[in-house]
């Protein structure tokens, strides 16, 4: 099973082959005694089903986690479950969760019937007013053709139908509107979305990625639905194959990530991570971020799809897996679940442990960086995403200071591309979170 030099993942993602000669090729590798094997994930469970959550961070920040029990690891390493929880708590909870987004897939269902159907929609169905589109590329996906074909007699309750498939009831509130403005550009991303791999081939998983969209945007209609998110939820799915599962794994990833797509007129969100960034790059590299500045890129605007992503972009999908996974175990916190759950239950039982101290083993290194430097408590914590787009700049800040405009910065970030080692980019940021530390603390 285990090779020398490790065993390539490739096999678990299958790229469709008229890509593998543009996809690059996975630098993760299955190792014995590095990666998070099954075996090991199993042992590390109680026999009631406690979590020693310690072990397997270490393990998979030495080698990652086997691609056959990805899925389930996740869903602790984002805080759907307290490692602390026994089997039947979790299952508990995994059957509520289960229900609640049958439910909500019901009331979206009843607003527009292509959600659900193993069908979703590319075009507009809706303008702005709330009218419904009679356009033909709109009537053909969503099955109308045979009633608009049909004779004048009985047109009114021909149209009485109509409306009722496009809005679903009548009158909509401006929620419901703008809920149904954004469908299409899901559709859109959808198509456009991970399109090398054979996963995607197959209609009902690019219906399954869209429904599960089309549903968040429901259910947090703050955010919506922004382009980047289609990237960010697309392994969910690979991984875990019951639709509401991926849908909370998800919506515990945008916990992390919301205040990057919430936009305004005048700012997008991730503005503020790109000001964090220009902040760290000017303690540790000051010349870079002189010259970046002189060129009129002190914005940051070149690194927008990093953050926004998580590096989706610069790294194969196996590789992206890999890098997410690091990430999360490097910055976990074993107050995640409590943190992020709303259950009144879990309140309970959550204000029922605060008092027992946990151990720093039960964090990841970077979070016990934090803790051990007094930033725990920072109004704004940094997260590692930061410091890894800011290696990836000191890693390339002698090609960038010898740009000569913004346009060369962007060829040169983009040529990184499948060049990149998720390993070695996650060691180079804890080493610039802790240089960073030391001089904001100096100063």
């Amino acid at each position: 099973m285990w090779k020398v030099g490790g065993t390539p993942a490739d096999s678990y993602y299958q790229v469709r082959p008229d890509y593998t000669d543009v996809v690059p090729q996975s630098k993760f590798r299955i190792k014995a005694g590095k990666t998070l094997s099954a075996r090991k994930w199993r042992a590390a469970f109680s026999p009631e089903g406690c979590l020693d959550i310690s072990r397997i961070l270490h393990r998979i920040q030495r080698g990652g986690v086997h691609p056959s029990i990805r899925g389930e690891v996740w869903e602790f390493l984002l805080g759907c479950y307290d490692p602390n929880s026994t089997f039947e708590e979790r299952e508990q909870i995994r059957q509520r969760r289960r229900v609640r987004y049958a439910s909500m897939k019901e009331e979206c269902h009843q607003m527009f019937h292509l959600v659900g159907s193993g069908k979703f929609v590319t075009a507009p169905i809706i303008t702005e007013a709330g009218e419904s589109i009679r356009d033909p590329i709109v009537l053909q996906q969503i099955n109308l053709e045979k009633e608009s074909a049909s004779p004048t007699k009985g047109n009114d309750a021909s149209s009485s139908q109509k409306a009722k498939l496009f809005n679903g009831h009548a009158p909509m509130d401006k929620k419901e509107i703008q809920w149904k403005l954004i469908l299409h550009q899901i559709g859109l991303d959808v198509v456009r979305t991970d399109r090398t791999l054979v996963f995607y081939e197959k209609q009902e998983n690019l219906s399954k990625l869209w429904d599960i969209l089309a549903i968040y945007a429901w259910f947090d209609s703050d955010v919506g639905y922004c382009q980047g998110m289609s990237d960010l939820c697309s392994p969910m799915i690979i991984l875990l194959e019951d639709e509401a599962d991926a849908f909370w794994c998800f919506e515990r990833l945008m916990r992390r990530l919301r205040g990057n797509f919430r936009c305004t007129e005048n700012s997008v969100g991730v503005e503020v991570q790109l000001g964090n960034l220009a902040s760290i790059t000017q303690v540790i590299d000051p010349k870079l971020h002189q010259h970046l500045e002189t060129l009129g890129g002190g914005d940051y605007l070149f690194a927008f799809r990093m953050l926004m992503v998580l590096f989706r972009r610069e790294f194969s999908f196996g590789d992206s897996l890999y890098l997410w996974e690091m990430m999360w175990a490097l910055e976990y916190d074993p107050d995640l679940f409590s943190t992020y759950e709303d259950d009144e239950s879990a309140r309970q039982r959550s204000e029922g442990s605060k008092g027992k101290a946990k151990s720093r083993r039960q964090f990841g290194k970077f979070e016990r960086n934090n803790l051990r430097n007094g930033d725990k408590n920072a109004a704004t914590p940094l997260p590692i995403s930061i410091f890894l787009v800011a290696s990836v700049l000191k890693d390339k800040s002698a090609k960038l200071t010898e740009a000569r405009g913004l346009d060369e910065v962007v060829k040169i970030l983009n040529d990184i591309t499948g060049h990149l080692d998720a390993k070695k980019a996650c060691i180079s940021a804890m080493k610039l979170h802790k240089k960073y530390l030391k001089k904001a603390k100096d100063a």
